[in-house]
């Protein structure tokens, strides 16, 4: 029978993918991976009470140990945290310099979950690899397909739109067919460990604590002007990085006597002079846009569109199919129609293709556009 080399992160997910696999009749080994140095992590985060605590990633990795011990399956632990620093976390640290907003989980599928991780399980005899994403794989005409899983509220194809034909060919998502709550129910019958533990969410190598201060590690922070968009000062800002389009959280500006009370927005930088550009209202018009140019476009499909294709297109994780026409900009690059305007299109974040179920692939937002006008993100 095929040998399956799982990631096993310690969570629910992998844990019943593993589970499953076995139920299959495959040969099933894990790999956990430790893509980040979590020492380092607390001491930049200047988390000194964590010292002498099992930190999130020991604690997964515990986890692991003990589904991989109750299913009788053998566990290997592997460190990628030189791939994971050269191939992920330079990109994210570069695209906050520009003062973008990056996607660093879609870096980590491409380079780390579906390319380093896929080499070693070759070394270890493996014929497929396995992850506990939300994703589906098909096999047509010695073609492969990516669709989105199941569970619309749970699909991942967000953050897979950058593998390849050959990083698919081999890979199995056993839960892909499953819905969370479905998943929670196989774990709890069955006394998985990781029943009832909760999702993981917040930057993978930061978790959900002093997202400032670790990046202040990073790059020095350089304090500004919040105005609105015509030229009123209205408070001051930590530093460009620290801000996306659309953001209301975390602005310190209410209160202003000359305004009403409607919350405001970020709606543009000023990288030139520093400046943070605030409006008030969720529906802003400088939220909005129209057409942007795609850059590092990834095509799953092994033949590339010609001219024109009419599709639907994600520009967020969990946003509703925005209907869009593509076309190539040039060689590497696409543009994006979207008639119905969107808001907040956000520069370093991607933009992800699909028709119907099936997952074209995606890029990174780089420009974006109003009409003709390029909007000052």
């Amino acid at each position: 029978m095929a040998k399956v080399i799982i990631g096993l992160s310690g969570g629910v997910d992998s844990s019943v993918s593993a589970f499953l696999l076995q139920q299959q009749g495959y040969t099933v080994e894990g790999l956990y991976m430790r893509n980040w140095d979590s020492a380092l992590n607390n001491d930049l985060l200047g988390n000194p009470d964590l010292n002498n605590q099992v930190c999130p990633q020991e604690q997964d990795y515990l986890d692991a140990v003990s589904v991989a011990t109750q299913l009788g399956i053998k566990l290997y632990r592997h460190d990628f945290i030189t791939e994971y620093w050269d191939d992920v976390f330079k990109y994210f640290i570069a695209e906050y310099s520009k003062c973008r907003t990056p996607n660093p989980d879609i870096l980590c599928n491409k380079y780390i979950k579906f390319k380093a991780f896929s080499l070693v399980a070759k070394r270890l005899g493996a014929d497929y690899i396995a992850m506990g994403h939300y994703a589906n794989v098909i096999h047509e005409n010695g073609e492969t397909w990516l669709l989105r899983g199941t569970d619309n509220d749970k699909d991942q194809t967000y953050f897979l739109c950058q593998l390849t034909q050959e990083q698919l060919a081999n890979t199995i998502f056993p839960v892909g067919m499953l819905t969370k709550n479905e998943v929670r129910t196989i774990a709890a019958n069955n006394n998985l460990i990781t029943a009832n533990k909760k999702n993981s969410t917040g930057i993978c190598f930061i978790g959900e604590r002093r997202f400032h201060q670790f990046l202040s590690n990073y790059l020095p922070a350089q304090p500004g002007l919040i105005m609105d968009p015509q030229g009123k000062i209205i408070g001051n800002h930590d530093g460009l990085m620290y801000y996306t389009i659309g953001q209301r959280k975390g602005l310190k500006i209410g209160g202003q006597k000359d305004f009403d009370n409607a919350p405001w927005f970020v709606i543009g930088k000023d990288l030139n002079n520093n400046i943070l550009i605030v409006g008030q209202g969720f529906y802003h018009p400088d939220l909005y846009s129209n057409s942007c140019i795609i850059e590092d476009i990834n095509w799953i499909p092994k033949t590339k569109f010609v001219d024109k294709l009419t599709c639907t297109a994600k520009f967020r994780y969990r946003q509703k199919d925005v209907p869009v026409t593509l076309s190539w900009f040039d060689k590497q690059r696409i543009k994006v129609e979207y008639p119905t305007t969107v808001r907040a299109v956000t520069p370093g974040q991607a933009a992800v293709f699909y028709q119907g179920d099936i997952c074209l692939g995606g890029g990174t937002i780089d420009q974006v556009f109003m009409d003709t006008k390029k909007r000052n993100y």
